[in-house]
Parts: structure tokens; C-alpha cells; sequence
């Protein structure tokens, strides 16, 4: 019998949105990931409800507290990193990468609105959370004889940004009916799903629009169907 295929987690790099605007056509996935070596063997996922009590002048009964509103989600995770597999091996383009997650991108300075990127953290095909890293902290634990790091472990903090509507047809104001999206390096249905409609927990339309049974193995240069919103929207319980 064989073995089922163990599922890499990953950290995938997306062009940052401002307000409602999605990222520019190309983005998505073209920033970098980190595919983690070693899966975590634990994470944290935190969601917190805020409630606001205005106790009375004089009351003796405790107030009733009002609703305010859902926070962000939060999650803290450790990944394990490791080129000691390799003779030439090093772990630096991954720390690299993680480190600029808190460091705005180059395009978004010159356009006056400085941010870092966006970024997904997933599981095989799971979306855990997409959002902004608050801090990143890595701890060394290996090196070569020069002083080249080989082992680390990288603590990372994301906290979850709300997720919005996909971009409109400057005509109808609406959706477009059809669109399409070349895949480019590192894309994943779930970075073009956030792309076109704001929620890459919606990848799953886009993989029954274009027949494709192994979302992890995308072909660089194929052109993939964007079906219209009103087909997407009974998917949106995912």
C-alpha cells in the first residue's frame, strides 16, 4: 500500500493591499516563499472577542457588557531550519526571506505608502491565515567553520487582515464575468484566489474551473479560467 504524501507547510510572500484594492495583476505569489523543510509540530491560533462594560455611578450590580466586535486572528509558529543535507548547504536565503516579511517593499515606497508584504501561512493545500508578521525572532543553533549558519529555529507572529472583495469592472462596477491569470513562479491557487476575490480559502473554484486535481504541482505559464463571482459565492462556507 503506499504511503500517503506528506503536505509541506509554507509562508508565501503577496503584494500587500491597500484598503479594498487587491494586489496588482503579476502579484500573488512572485514574492518569495519559505517552504518549511521540517512541518511544525505544533501552532498557535488565537481569535479574540472584545466587550466593553460601562459600570454605573453608584450601582451595586456588575453592568452588562456590550459586543464590540471580533479581532484579528494571531498565530505564533516555529520553524525548524536545517542545510546540513547539503554539502554546500546554508540556511541564509530562507532567514533572508523571513526577515524581510517585516520590511516594506521597494515599490511601495516609491509610491509613498511603505509596507511589508502580505503573507499566507498554508498547509499542503490549507490556508491557516493571511496576513502582516509582527516579529520575527531566529535563534542560531549550528554553524560552519567560516561562521555560516547551517541549523536555526525562526519564531514568527502574524497577525490576520480582514479580508475584502475581489477586483471590479470598471464599467459595470462589478466583477468581471471572465477573467484569466498566467501562473508565474512560486503562484499557488490559494495566493490567485486572494488576488481575484480577496479570500484564498476560495482556491477550490478555481481548481474545478480548470480540471486541476493536485493543486501543489502548478505548471509556471499556464493560463487559469477565473470563474465570475456568482459562480465563486457557494464556495465562500470553505
Amino acid at each position: 500500500m503506499d504511503r500517503p504524501r506528506i503536505e509541506k507547510a509554507y509562508l508565501q510572500l503577496m503584494t500587500p493591499t491597500v484598503g479594498s484594492t487587491p494586489p496588482p495583476t503579476g502579484g500573488g505569489g512572485g514574492l518569495g516563499s519559505v517552504q518549511f523543510p521540517f512541518n511544525p509540530k505544533e501552532f498557535t491560533l488565537k481569535k479574540d472577542a472584545n466587550w466593553k462594560s460601562e459600570p454605573a455611578k453608584g450601582s451595586t450590580e456588575a453592568p452588562t457588557p456590550e459586543f464590540t466586535g471580533t479581532g484579528p486572528g494571531k498565530v505564533t509558529l516555529e520553524v525548524f531550519l536545517d542545510g546540513t543535507g547539503d554539502p554546500g548547504g546554508t540556511i541564509t536565503a530562507e532567514i533572508d526571506t523571513l526577515l524581510s516579511t517585516v520590511k516594506p517593499l521597494a515599490q511601495t515606497v516609491d509610491q509613498n505608502k511603505p509596507s511589508p508584504p502580505m503573507v499566507m501561512f498554508g498547509w499542503g493545500s490549507q490556508v491557516i491565515l493571511t496576513g502582516f508578521v509582527k516579529n520575527v525572532s531566529i535563534k542560531y543553533t549550528m554553524f560552519k567553520p567560516d561562521g555560516t549558519p547551517l541549523r536555526a529555529v525562526a519564531k514568527v507572529t502574524l497577525e490576520e487582515i480582514p479580508q475584502t472583495p475581489g477586483r471590479q469592472n470598471p464599467t459595470s462596477g462589478g466583477l468581471a464575468a471572465r477573467r484569466t491569470h498566467r501562473l508565474i513562479e512560486g503562484d499557488s491557487l490559494a495566493s490567485v484566489a486572494h488576488r481575484e476575490y480577496g479570500r484564498p480559502g476560495l482556491w477550490r473554484a478555481i481548481a474545478e474551473a480548470n480540471d486541476i486535481d493536485d493543486p501543489l504541482h502548478l505548471t509556471p505559464g499556464r493560463n487559469l479560467l477565473i470563474p465570475p463571482v456568482e459562480d465563486v459565492l457557494p464556495h465562500r462556507s470553505v
